[in-house]
């Protein structure tokens, strides 16, 4: 993610200028606080890896994941501190996605000569953090640069996340039932369910157990599937303001609209269609009629292929499914 100020984890905004001629880098107004980030990447590395311990620890002795467990992790760890090391295959799994996602921004912001931040991170107690994003602190002028910056990062995610997808459901197991367990139970999207019937054929998904591994490439995929909403500055609505800039505004406030009912499913996206409704439906101008090229034209189906995969129309609820 990106933001021109900052924004809940998934939540990717870029400024936009008002010529169609690219400019140059200009020098930032203020110095790098590199402080910060390197606080912010610890305290996030170190909340997914409690989380991660929980769930390792959960996995291991066949018990579903809790969320009053996981918090109950934090007492345990000041008296017997090395058992972080069992929560280092999801933390670290979980921030090698975040860092390729956010990377992808901002070496496609570098390439573009737009200077923005290195990433935020964010910590969570919950599921480990909140997410990150990336600040653009001067503007993009060209359809070619609001496109590349603003799917670099969930095409660049998908690349890490699929594969611990696949490693993490390798190392999962069977239990009857296990989805419809515990106090937090999470919604499987497309490519899980497609790994799964390779993995585990015949096996209904409410009776495999992921892994750490591939519960942090879950939670990649929610993010990214949150990232690629075509709305307001997220980063598909970038992507649709590349292509279709006149179809922006009405697209994003239809979707925002369509948003509120669906939390007849998961309350999550009433409040998030809310959120987008009061926020995130305006783009700044970018007037450049350059058509974009064929090549980002395919990468825009990609990214559409890779969103119809990730989202889950019920990520979090009481169905297990």
């Amino acid at each position: 993610m990106s933001s021109q100020d900052s924004t809940p984890a998934p939540f990717p905004f870029y400024a936009a200028g008002a010529t169609d001629e690219p400019r140059t880098l200009e020098a930032p107004a203020t110095r790098e606080r590199y402080w910060l980030y390197s606080l912010l990447f610890a305290l996030t590395l170190l909340t997914a890896t409690v989380v991660g311990t929980a769930m390792q620890l959960d996995f291991d002795n066949n018990l579903p994941f809790d969320l009053e467990r996981s918090l109950d992790t934090w007492g345990t760890l000041l008296r017997h501190p090395a058992i972080l090391l069992h929560g280092l295959p999801f933390s670290l799994t979980l921030m090698a996605i975040l860092l390729a996602h956010e990377f992808g921004h901002y070496t496609a912001a570098m390439f573009h000569r737009v200077d923005s931040s290195l990433p935020y991170f964010l910590p969570s107690p919950f599921l480990g953090t909140f997410g990150a994003f990336i600040r653009v602190r001067s503007p993009i002028y060209t359809k070619r640069a609001l496109f590349d910056i603003g799917i670099a990062g969930p095409l660049a995610g998908f690349v890490f996340l699929a594969p611990a997808l696949s490693i993490g459901l390798a190392f999962s197991k069977i239990i009857p039932g296990i989805a419809h367990q515990g106090t937090l139970h999470f919604g499987v999207p497309l490519l899980q369910w497609l790994l799964e019937r390779v993995i585990f054929p015949g096996t209904p998904s409410a009776n495999i157990y992921l892994h750490p591994v591939a519960r942090a490439a879950w939670i990649g995929m929610f993010m990214t599937a949150l990232n690629l909403l075509p709305v307001g500055q997220l980063d598909g609505g970038h992507v649709l303001y590349a292509f279709f800039p006149r179809a922006h505004k009405i697209v994003g406030r239809t979707l925002c609209i369509l948003l509120l009912p669906l939390g007849k499913f998961w309350a999550g996206w009433t409040v998030w269609g809310f959120i987008l409704l009061w926020l995130g439906r305006r783009h700044p101008v970018v007037e450049d009629p350059t058509p974009l090229s064929p090549g980002r034209r395919k990468l825009g189906l990609y990214a559409l292929i890779v969103f119809a995969v990730c989202i889950c129309l019920v990520p979090f609820g009481d169905s297990g499914l």
